[in-house]
């Protein structure tokens, strides 16, 4: 059977334009969706193809979700895909990010763990290092900011205590919530991620500054210090 190389080969009915323009994206494939947005593929092989290589490569299993995997570098030594494309594809990756933290806003509440761990899960679950954020509380559990204080390794994050207390200091902040994510996908915390957690929460208890959780995300889970009375 004759392989289609270009779009116009194919069926009208299964050109992905064609086909959301007359049955709507949401009956498009993930390949498909993508492959409207690339617009263009290469010689011998059309869009539908090149994003197919883009969300199923060789080293990974993870379907759409490698999206947020591939860095400009990477993309542009894949055949037909020019720094344009590439910048498209890390664009629409931080725009799949954003939608997903601003649906998750509506339910934010910085004094439950589980929507805390909803609105910064896309921002956190998809890396291949450890890194945490420190989210800086006033008087009434209201977000003053959140700020990047370390990235690790594949497993290990750097903590000091004391750059998040001279942080929570300088900001004025009356609580802190800590947040850190597990490229292994797993939110279960290690000994030393215990360890850690409670040495921050007993120097803020002599600072007067207090620890209210520390939430390890994982992929599409979370691990909440506090709901499993891991503090105090």
């Amino acid at each position: 059977m004759k392989e289609n190389n270009t779009m116009k080969e194919m069926v009208e009915e299964e050109r992905p334009y064609e086909k959301c323009m007359r049955f709507g994206a949401s009956n498009l494939t993930d390949s498909e969706l993508l492959a409207v947005l690339l617009r263009t593929g290469t010689r011998g092989e059309n869009s539908l193809r090149l994003a197919d290589k883009l969300l199923h490569p060789a080293f990974s299993t993870e379907g759409i979700l490698n999206i947020h995997q591939w860095t400009l570098e990477q993309l542009m030594q894949i055949k037909g895909i020019g720094k344009v494309k590439a910048v498209q594809i890390l664009c629409l990756s931080e725009l799949a990010k954003r939608l997903s933290k601003a649906s998750a806003l509506a339910g934010l509440d910085f004094s439950t763990p589980s929507s805390i761990a909803q609105y910064y899960m896309e921002d956190m679950r998809h890396s291949r290092q450890e890194s945490m954020k420190l989210l800086l509380l006033d008087t009434k559990s209201r977000l003053i900011s959140d700020t990047d204080i370390s990235k690790g390794t594949i497993n290990s994050a750097i903590l000091s205590p004391r750059e998040l207390f001279v942080e929570a200091l300088k900001k004025n902040a009356v609580s802190i919530v800590l947040l850190h994510n597990h490229p292994s996908g797993d939110p279960k915390p290690s000994r030393a991620d215990v360890l850690t957690t409670k040495r921050v929460y007993e120097a803020g208890i002599l600072i007067g500054i207090e620890l209210l959780d520390h939430i390890i995300i994982g992929d599409n889970c979370y691990y909440s210090m506090r709901e499993q009375e891991l503090l105090s």
